[in-house]
């Protein structure tokens, strides 16, 4: 063998390993290769296509739901009202045509003038049946990508098609214009690939000094009968009868000392029969030898020459006292193999840390013990990192083979405070303890001596210790015990129990880790949600907010005091779990809080909202805010920007109800409509246009505004109150309305109503509930005054304030009010644009406003000592609690908030002119 790999190296031959391994990789490559590049070409055809579908389908659907369709199919000329239309919606969405037809096929629109009027061909039955679909339409005027969807009527009549679509020309054309790329792509890889393979060769050469299989295999087929013989010690002998090699079983077999190689097989100490055994040249098979007390099942064959050299001996040992002892461990070790795969799959299905303990325990009686105990400290259970200190922990699990038992039960403390019991030994170590007989263990004698020898005097004999060891740190105990089984626990027993306790730790460190974050998680969410809603005059609120049991979501709601005694109520929800969720949710409503003060209407507040969150999805790279939630691997959320999360996936709902009126005004972002509950009980959801969810943008947002009726009931909820894995959307709307139909229950009772009725046992996302009880200012609270736009107008104004101020019994306040009305009924005349109206409002405070036809914006400066005027908006500023503008469809409204008495105020009194006087000021 040595002559032979002395040879020069070989070259990539096809006999040689290096030749054959380079042949199979070049073939494969080859073969992966052209499977990819054909694989690539048709899944761009094959993307391309369903590109040009979408885009079809997209473009008739729009264009069939377009403002105005309607109207111009009515029209006596439709091709005229539709051709410049189609085509600019054609050419805006990138098509290769866009028709407008009859149900019967008339076009009265085509990209080719000259096809207006002509039938169109191809199957068009199912859109005349009320279905939109995408064909590849082959015939004239060409082969096409084409969808075809319906114009339906307000009443669901079919008035005309659309049909839309893309040449399939063009669609192949893109994929050709790929084909160079992907070619070059792929010839570039065989060419890498074929040369690591070649270097590959190489090196497999120079390693195999160039043999071929035949020879790898013979010194393979030597190597392992050496060294890699299972449970049979193998001894070589060379012709003169020295040992050559030994493998580690038949050292032990022959008790062999590590100097034993390269000795005459006389000198090994080994039993005359056996060393002339191996002296002779006698080929045996199964002869039984005696070594020791064991008695060998010995083989012996001659060596192969090899180039001439001398026949050595082969022996093989086999210990035949082992074999029935041998088959039952191999028995016990296939169980064994099994109850860990077993323990893989029972253990860890959940994240609560005494649901993990009881698996553990569950899975460990009967087949490895008859009783097994789990003791945890209060900190893990909690979840927090466990204390280096663990003298006292809490049962947390115990299972028997049967139910009276002469343990402490579970949630007794359990207290180690003698270091030389075998649990306290095997905390202090990190290690299992074993403890053969009991009833010998003096520490754990001494730790209890009344329950030890209750336990004894039940029939307990044998014990493992095994502390719950993760990434480290012990985080309990678990004692395996043994009583009905005869047999004491031993060696074997003492690693199997540390590796199923191994397993039963990942799944309780998981769990420990789980309550930390979900604990946090809810102290976050909590401490981010209002505590406490406002008492307002326009609604009568409850609420109820649930976190979910297997995480904690972005759910959040909110009541939001408005000028004018209106108020806005808010319901939103963040897709996904954890802290990251919890901080977008906070973060959110933050902002709507923000825009709130704003006073702006619910679409434009939603519009701004989403606005936000993209910029801050973007990140500072691309002109974004600083900074961010960090990222925390969280579920439902893209990566945007480096370190933090996407928010895209939240919704929100947002209404703004008017007591004076009853006016209602609402839009949403992808949330579920309010429910409206009627005084007789009737439950009507309110249908709202969808909207797209936050984050997402590319489509304005729309307000729905309605009057509701006196003694209405508003009911605001996320999504997480109807669905569940085992119910849908629907089942839950159901559910919902019968709890919500039950007349005279407060918003207190109403939320708990609900949740008795909805509510499943375990729900998998947070639950966000608001029940708001609408109010009515009355008529006699309420006082309104058109202004003509005279100045000689303001004194009367004036006037007739003051007389509704002593009406209303508040003379303390009338000065201040009948100046601030002066300073506001002067500007709206001089700077503003008719109507100019006047409305006093008795509310919790007197509400002052004034609004005009002019947008113009007012605003709040100091004058100089020369200027005549520019003082009455500061005068209105200091003598109001509040003040703002907020803006309407036809202007703005100016309003002021006063004290309903001069004891509620807080401001000094400050030195004013005469009311005559205020009339010259201006802002």
């Amino acid at each position: 063998m040595s002559g032979r790999l002395g040879h020069r190296p070989r070259g990539l031959g096809l006999r040689s390993v290096a030749g054959q391994v380079f042949a199979l990789q070049a073939v494969i490559v080859l073969v992966l290769v052209t499977v990819g590049t054909l694989a690539l070409i048709f899944q761009a055809r094959y993307d391309t296509e369903t590109d040009a579908r979408n885009r079809s389908l997209a473009a008739a659907e729009a264009f069939a739901h377009a403002p105005g369709l309607l109207e111009a199919l009515r029209a006596p000329d439709p091709s005229a009202e539709l051709q410049p239309r189609a085509e600019s919606a054609r050419t805006a969405a990138g098509l290769d045509f866009l028709a407008v037809m009859t149900p019967d096929g008339i076009r009265y629109t085509d990209s080719r003038p000259e096809l207006i009027g002509e039938r169109t061909t191809g199957d068009i039955a199912r859109a005349r049946g009320g279905e939109s679909f995408t064909e590849i339409f082959h015939g004239e005027p060409s082969d096409a990508v084409r969808a075809i969807v319906p114009v339906r009527t307000d009443d669901g009549d079919i008035v005309g098609l659309v049909s839309t679509g893309i040449e399939v020309e063009n669609v192949g054309n893109v994929v050709e214009g790929q084909l160079p790329l992907l070619l070059g792509t792929a010839g570039g890889a065989l060419l890498l690939a074929v040369g690591g393979a070649a270097l590959v060769s190489r090196r497999l050469r120079r390693q195999t000094h160039g043999l071929g299989p035949v020879e790898m295999t013979r010194i393979n087929e030597h190597h392992e009968a050496v060294l890699h013989a299972v449970r049979e010690g193998v001894l070589i002998i060379d012709a003169d009868r020295r040992l050559l090699l030994a493998n580690d079983e038949a050292r032990r077999l022959l008790d062999l000392g590590p100097e034993a190689e390269q000795r005459h097989v006389t000198e090994l100490g080994l039993d005359p029969r056996t060393a002339a055994l191996l002296s002779s040249d006698r080929v045996v098979n199964d002869e039984v030898h005696l070594a020791g007390d064991r008695l060998l099942a010995v083989n012996v064959r001659p060596t192969k020459p090899y180039r001439g050299r001398p026949t050595g001996t082969v022996m093989t040992l086999r210990d035949s006292t082992e074999l029935a002892s041998l088959s039952g461990r191999a028995e016990v070790a296939r169980g064994r193999l099994s109850l860990l795969y077993e323990a893989g799959v029972r253990i860890g299905t959940t994240l609560d840390v005494v649901r993990t303990a009881e698996e553990l325990s569950e899975v460990a009686v009967p087949r490895f013990a008859d009783f097994v105990t789990v003791e945890l400290p209060e900190t893990v259970l909690r979840g927090e990192e466990p204390s280096r200190a663990l003298s006292e922990m809490r049962r947390t699990a115990l299972r028997g083979i049967r139910e009276e038992h002469p343990f402490q039960p579970v949630g007794d403390r359990i207290r180690c405070v003698v270091p030389t019991t075998p649990m306290a030994q095997a905390l202090d170590s990190g290690h299992a303890v074993l403890v053969a007989e009991l009833a010998e263990a003096d520490g754990w004698r001494a730790q209890d001596p009344e329950g030890a020898q209750g336990a004894l005097d039940y029939g307990l004999h044998s014990l493992v210790a095994v502390p719950v060891v993760a990434r480290g740190v012990v985080l309990g105990m678990a004692n395996f015990w043994r009583s009905e089984t005869e047999e004491a626990f031993g060696e074997e027993d003492l690693t199997f129990a540390e590796e199923l306790t191994a397993r039963a730790a990942v799944s309780i460190d998981n769990a420990r880790r789980f309550t930390r974050e979900h604990e946090m998680a809810v102290t976050l969410q909590r401490s981010l949600l209002p505590r406490i809603l406002p008492d307002l005059s326009a609604v009568n609120v409850a609420f109820r907010y649930l976190p979910a049991k297997a995480g904690v979501g972005g759910d959040w709601f909110d009541v939001i005091p408005l000028p004018g005694a209106r108020v806005a109520l808010v319901v939103g929800d963040v897709v996904g779990h954890g802290l990251h969720a919890a901080a977008t949710m906070g973060r959110l409503r933050t902002a709507v809080l923000n825009f709130s003060t704003l006073d702006l209407p619910p679409d434009e507040l939603l519009g701004h909202l989403d606005e936000l969150i993209d910029r801050i999805d973007r990140g500072p790279a691309e002109g974004g805010p600083e900074g961010g939630t960090p990222a925390d691997g969280g579920a439902g959320a893209a990566q945007g920007g480096e370190g933090q999360e996407r928010i895209t996936g939240a919704t929100c709902l947002y209404v703004i109800y008017d007591p004076a009126d009853g006016r209602c005004t609402m839009a949403r972002a992808g949330h579920p409509g309010p429910a409206l509950v009627h005084q007789d009980g009737m439950v009507e959801y309110l249908d709202l246009p969808a909207g797209l969810p936050l984050g997402v943008g590319g489509m304005p947002f729309e307000t729905t505004e309605l009057y509701l009726p006196e003694g209405s009931r508003l009911v605001l909820f996320t999504d997480g109150l109807l669905e569940d894995r085992d119910r849908d959307f629907d089942t839950g709307l159901a559910l919902l309305r019968e709890a919500l139909a039950t007349t005279g229950r407060s918003p207190e009772q109403a939320c708990a109503d609900v949740l008795t009725k909805v509510l499943v046992p375990a729900p998998d996302d947070d639950i966000a509930l608001l029940v708001a009880d609408t109010r009515r200012l009355e008529a006699e609270r309420i006082a309104e005054w058109d202004v003509p736009p005279d100045p000689a107008q303001v004194s009367r104004v004036r006037g007739e304030g003051a007389a509704q101020l002593a009406a209303w019994g508040l003379d303390e306040v009338a000065f201040t009010a009948e100046l601030i009305l002066s300073e506001l009924v002067t500007n709206a005349i001089r700077y503003g644009a008719e109507p100019i109206r006047v409305r006093l409002l008795r509310d919790r405070r007197l509400i002052c406003e004034i609004s005009d036809g002019s947008s113009t914006a007012p605003h709040l400066r100091y004058a100089a000592t020369t200027d005549e005027g520019g003082r009455g908006l500061f005068l209105v500023a200091q003598f109001a609690e509040r003040w703002g503008t907020r803006y309407t469809d036809r202007g703005k409204v100016i309003w002021a908030e006063l004290p309903l008495t001069t004891a509620d105020s807080e401001l000094r009194p400050l030195p004013v002119p005469d009311l005559d006087a205020l009339e010259d000021l201006a802002w």
